[in-house]
């Protein structure tokens, strides 16, 4: 047989044997060696070799082996992608081989690993092929795990999610802003099975009966709660119904649904005031005791619905706030521009104004629920305000936050065949710039600086309205008897530059106006009214003959400065 021909079988005899001497030397050096030396495609061995770890893995969980020896054909893996000689899914589909054989506890601690490696898979070597058996894994693991008993794995899971994905990632967000319907808070809806009440009517009977209780005798070193509102069982039936509106809230958009929510929050808000709780310096010794060892942190997932808590629940601070926290956060999805919402998900000003009321009370009371109600609160506004930013980066379709730099390439100059002359750019004796015409190069150099040349006076050319408006006015005057197709307004580019002055010089151009003009004359025709009423009338004065002449002279003055200037400005082009 050939050597070039590839043998399976004895190929995955030769990694496994060698795959095992890795595993305990802890070196991929023997592998990469006895890889090169095969015959076959790179291909062939690649999958030879993935399949060799595969088996060696499967070997080592029948035999309940230790969780390191499960890390250590992992980590070789890891190696071996590395080195090129394994495939760069093989790493993956190992780490769900182990979480799906291995009870909940070594998961924890398998789970590490994959937390302590998180830079690893971001690399480019193995992102791309593995962040999908990533997400399928994690989500395996979250089926497994109990919300309410495993709730720090849980939360490390999805904080490994937020490190391995970009924030952009489209299968991390919820685009079209989805709610978790499943999240029912059961509690007891039966009136009849209600135990609120009872204690009061044992206390009722009791003093019916002369039994008199001193002080000591029920064992409570705190006094008795000062609440002047009673818990019956409507005031818990409202409370708890209060959380499907939380968990659903476009049912606040119908009719019905919202009157029910605004009774019960009303009545529950109003609970809230007239209930409030002290600053709590009375009871330290209590707390000290009820204080969890050393930093940890007391976290519930689900609410305890039961009736016998309620009362203890309503002297909470910390339950105070998540009910108050709950209604911020469900009035600003109602108030906020969410892209996905339905066309018929818009308040009424009776809705929008009473949530801005309440939203000012519920901070209000966060401010009296102690400790540092203040501070607690100033923080709750900051962070809903920061979410209102990421609403608004949702809803421009989640773009990405890294900018690509722009190329830095700069197009090359053509190179000149031969330098131009100094008097071409002006740089002669003269300081003349040669245009390469005679006229053109006479006009370029009437003056050093062209800019300055056309600000000068002598280069306005618009006229006054009184001037250009002067014959409008006359014809338009009914002595005049000027027919009307012999009118100046009738000319179309008289009709152009009279628009273009009038939006330069007249207020009447932009006033707004009822009147509706079929055709440009019609509407110049009013505007000459106006005008020759505003216009101040033309004087007439008597010139005597003494006049005459000296005004004749003053004109022959001024062309003859005219002829003589000819050559020394620039030429009168109107341009307006």
């Amino acid at each position: 047989m050939s050597p070039g021909v590839f043998q399976f079988n004895e190929a995955r005899q030769k990694f496994s044997v060698c795959t095992k001497e890795a595993v305990k030397s802890k070196n991929v050096k023997p592998l990469t060696l006895v890889f090169s030396q095969l015959s076959g495609g790179e291909t062939e061995k690649k999958t030879t070799l993935d399949q060799a770890f595969r088996g060696i893995l499967e070997e080592k969980i029948l035999e309940q082996g230790e969780f390191e020896e499960f890390l250590s054909i992992i980590s070789l893996s890891i190696n071996g992608v590395t080195e090129g000689i394994c495939s760069a899914t093989t790493p993956f589909i190992l780490l769900g081989d182990v979480l799906d054989c291995l009870p909940l506890d070594q998961c924890d601690r398998i789970f590490t690993f994959v937390e302590k490696n998180v830079g690893t898979w971001k690399s480019a070597t193995f992102y791309s092929a593995g962040k999908n058996y990533l997400l399928r894994m994690c989500n395996d693991l979250l089926r497994r795990l109990s919300k309410s008993q495993n709730t720090v794995f849980c939360g490390r899971i999805q904080l490994f999610l937020a490190r391995l994905f970009p924030l952009s990632e489209k299968s991390g967000l919820n685009l079209q802003s989805q709610f978790n319907l499943e999240n029912i808070t059961v509690f007891n809806t039966n009136e009849q099975d209600s135990t609120l009440g009872l204690k009061n009517l044992q206390h009722t009977e009791d003093k019916e009966d002369g039994m008199e209780v001193e002080e000591g005798e029920t064992g409570d070193e705190e006094p008795p709660s000062t609440c002047s509102v009673p818990i019956d069982y409507n005031l818990y039936r409202k409370f708890w119904s209060l959380q499907d509106f939380f968990r659903n809230p476009l049912q606040c958009y119908e009719k019905i649904f919202w009157k029910t929510f605004l009774k019960h929050s009303d009545e529950v808000l109003d609970v809230f005031r007239s209930y409030k709780l002290d600053d709590m310096q009375a009871s330290k010794k209590k707390q000290e005791e009820l204080k969890p060892p050393g930093d940890a942190h007391v976290y519930f997932a689900k609410f305890l619905t039961s009736e016998k808590l309620m009362d203890l629940q309503l002297n909470d601070s910390n339950f105070r706030r998540h009910i108050l926290l709950q209604y911020l956060i469900l009035f600003q999805y109602l108030k906020g521009q969410v892209k996905f919402k339905s066309s018929y998900c818009v308040l009424t000003d009776e809705q929008s104004l009473w949530i801005e009321d309440t939203t000012k009370a519920v901070y209000q009371l966060l401010k009296e629920t102690p400790p540092d109600g203040d501070k607690f609160s100033r923080m709750v506004e900051h962070i809903l305000h920061s979410e209102d930013n990421w609403i608004a980066w949702k809803n421009e379709g989640c773009p990405s936050f890294v900018k690509e730099r722009p190329p830095e390439s700069k197009i090359p100059k053509p190179a000149r065949k031969r330098p131009a002359p100094e008097e071409f750019f002006g740089r002669g004796p003269n300081k003349k710039v040669l245009m390469g015409n005679e006229e053109l190069t006479r006009l370029w150099n009437l003056c050093p600086d062209n800019m300055e040349a056309c600000k000068s006076e002598s280069r306005e050319f618009m006229p006054s309205l009184e001037e250009f408006f002067d014959d409008a006015i006359e014809q338009a005057d009914p002595e005049n008897m000027v027919e009307e197709e012999y009118k100046v307004v009738n000319n179309s580019n008289y009709g152009w530059r009279a628009l273009r002055l009038l939006a330069r010089r007249s207020p009447h151009f932009f006033q707004p106006t009822n009147q509706q003009f079929k055709s440009l004359p019609e509407y110049l025709d009013n505007m000459v009214i106006k005008l020759a009423k505003e216009l101040p009338p033309p004087s007439e004065e008597i010139k005597t003959a003494d006049d005459e002449d000296e005004e004749e002279d003053n004109d022959d003055a001024l062309l003859k400065e005219s002829n003589e200037t000819n050559n020394s400005r620039l030429p009168d082009i109107i341009v307006w």
